[in-house]
């Protein structure tokens, strides 16, 4: 893991005190790595450490994905339910044959309200972040925006897309999103440190995200949503990924079979493949990753070895060394 220790402390910009970073490795039980670096809190001064909780930006899509699949499960929604049925006359540029399976997939060509290329520095959020809090709190931004394409037609990395995933769980199961993920997905996996918290009111044990602009440092909490949504936006800790990917393919979430549905690659026209909420390697390793203002996360488990591996930063580059690192390190 020296690749890894090195690869951290150059990435997390130590050098005037600010970012921080968190990794753990697990393998079959044991316990390779489990550290931190760099700031959690640069205002105050206080060191990140690896039981703090931090942001996971898209890499709560997959948490979106199992309280859906969820429903699935009960027979409360099928992969083949379409959007419409539950939107009625709201959103109207959403085709009708976009169906829940499309959306889990980044293959329903629906409008995209955000612009994932654009400079995280942006206050990037069309509408004032402290508004946006449910499911329904997001319908205005996402009107207006046409499909990109046919639904099914092809794979496209789509907020939009998950966004509208978590209205309509909410609309189906009539549980507000938040408490249907806690109930459907972070119970039953243990996770007892992740959750939604608001930014603006972040426990004392949850990392700042900051972001590097023309006034210095600042923290994010302006950038984002101040409760995380469909798309992005949950607080974890390295040890609950660790319960949540022995949940997820222990079956103790969602049922196996719809784990293996979850698992089965669709091509990305890159090197990674797609499920329904994870992504996917050729050798079955099955994964999370975001990245955001103040955000860096990847998380990732290897079934044949019982590894997980987990990196989180609190700048939107911070995870990125250390995560490739530690990548090279398990695959040598």
């Amino acid at each position: 893991m020296d690749a890894a220790t090195d690869a951290v402390r150059s990435g997390t910009d130590t050098s005037d005190g600010v970012g921080g970073v968190v990794a753990r490795v697990v393998r079959d039980g044991e316990v390779l790595l489990d550290a931190a670096w760099g700031l959690a809190d640069r205002r105050h001064g206080l060191p990140m450490t690896p039981t703090h909780r931090f942001a996971t930006a898209s890499g709560s899509k997959g948490l979106t994905a199992l309280a859906v699949l969820s429903l699935v499960a009960d027979g409360t929604l099928t992969p083949g339910t379409t959007a419409r049925s539950l939107l009625g006359d709201d959103l109207p540029l959403v085709a009708d044959d976009v169906t829940v399976e499309h959306l889990l997939a980044h293959r329903s060509g629906v409008g995209e309200y955000l612009d994932d290329d654009a400079d995280l520095a942006e206050y990037l959020m069309p509408v004032p972040v402290h508004r946006l809090v449910s499911p329904e709190d997001y319908l205005p931004l996402l009107e207006g925006h046409p499909a990109g394409f046919a639904a099914g037609e092809r794979f496209a990395y789509s907020n939009a897309g998950f966004v509208l995933l978590s209205l309509l769980a909410q609309r189906a199961s009539g549980v507000p999103f938040h408490a249907l993920v806690q109930e459907r997905v972070l119970d039953p996996a243990g996770m007892t440190s992740t959750g939604y918290p608001r930014s603006d009111a972040l426990p004392g044990d949850a990392a700042v995200g900051y972001v590097r602009t023309d006034d210095g440092w600042l923290t994010n909490v302006h950038h984002l949503p101040v409760v995380g949504g469909g798309d992005g936006g949950a607080y974890t800790t390295t040890a609950d990924m660790e319960r949540f990917w022995h949940a997820l393919l222990g079956g103790r979430i969602v049922p196996d079979v719809l784990v293996a549905r979850m698992r089965e690659p669709r091509p990305t026209g890159d090197d990674e493949s797609y499920g329904l909420g994870v992504w996917l390697l050729d050798d079955g390793t099955v994964g999370l990753a975001g990245q955001d203002t103040g955000v860096s996360f990847s998380s990732w488990c290897d079934p044949r070895t019982a590894t997980t591996r987990t990196v989180a930063g609190t700048t939107a580059d911070a995870a990125w060394p250390v995560a490739r690192a530690l990548r090279e390190a398990l695959a040598g």
